[in-house]
């Protein structure tokens, strides 16, 4: 069972969230239920990925609910695709400010999970919301270091400086313009694609594999002035303390983000299971790795809410 739900962003009231509630077998509102937060990728909307977990995990007992971030998908915000690390991270919270104003929700059992950069996006905010008790990660992606570091942590903080400079001038364009300048998230096309891996990713985006109206796959330009100074495991060294799952493929050229968030949080229990053979897309959709996946975070969650 599920409902499709429009809430106030409780840090600009300017902006209305559009999310899907999941709920599990047989759920009673007279009963208070743990909850599990899920964030999509950058460049996803709720229909994809992050709604997918959110319905199996919902199969698993919980009540789960998946949401465009701020700027994307059905939720509201100008200018659109805006991609600012800071208002996603921030988003996390406002949605649970939302789930804390339901009353089936048990408010000492909020969980959090993300995928790709909506992984990161959760890390971050369990460093500053403690409200989140457990934390689940699949392909996690530091936005920020993807940038600043390639998608194989082959480039130099330094060398990422055009980028800065390309941020700048695009809102020096936008201010003078009605277009806004643009920058893709995944490849566009397939011949854009530098590897096997990321053509997969035009594969999702830009096919019948999972393609959605909501999600064209591309950011504001204007983002990149917030993206590449971010770092999406900042203090997780003093307040990540909060019990952490991960779940990255073997073959996947992102793994080195969750080998960093693996080795730098403070957690006294943090865990890291690996699907042999799965490279970073694998666990969007294919079914053999998202459900060993799912598999994994219900007995992480159930442990720890």
């Amino acid at each position: 069972m599920s409902q499709k739900v429009n809430f106030q962003n409780s840090n600009n009231s300017s902006i209305t969230m559009s999310a899907v509630l999941f709920f599990p077998e047989e759920f009673d509102q007279q009963k208070k239920y743990p909850v599990v937060v899920v964030s999509h990728p950058g460049g996803g909307v709720k229909e994809q990925t992050a709604g997918l977990y959110a319905k199996k995990l919902a199969e698993q007992g919980f009540v789960t609910i998946a949401y465009d971030a701020s700027y994307q998908g059905e939720s509201t915000g100008d200018p659109r695709q805006l991609e600012n690390p800071y208002i996603r991270t921030e988003d996390v919270s406002a949605v649970i400010d939302y789930l804390t104003t339901l009353p089936y929700i048990d408010t000492q059992k909020i969980g959090a999970m993300g995928i790709c950069a909506g992984g990161g996006y959760t890390a971050n905010a369990a460093i500053n919301d403690h409200r989140i008790k457990a934390v689940g990660a699949v392909s996690a992606v530091n936005i920020g270091s993807m940038f600043r570091n390639g998608w194989e942590n082959n480039v130099k903080d330094a060398d990422s400086l055009p980028y800065l400079e390309a941020g700048a001038n695009a809102r020096t364009q936008d201010a003078g313009n009605t277009a806004v300048a643009t920058i893709p998230l995944a490849p566009l096309k397939e011949e854009d694609a530098p590897n096997a891996e990321l053509r997969e990713a035009w594969e999702y985006y830009h096919t019948d594999r999972c393609q959605y109206p909501t999600a064209p796959g591309f950011a504001t330009a204007r983002s990149l002035t917030q993206i590449i100074t971010y770092d999406a495991y900042n203090k997780a060294e003093a307040f990540f303390v909060q019990p952490l799952q991960i779940v990255a493929g073997s073959e996947a050229g992102s793994k080195w983000m969750s080998d960093d968030l693996y080795n730098r949080v403070a957690s006294k229990e943090k865990n890291f299971h690996i699907l042999d053979g799965a490279n970073h897309m694998s666990l969007y959709d294919v079914p053999q790795y998202v459900n060993e996946a799912v598999d994994v975070l219900a007995l992480f969650f159930k442990k720890h809410l």
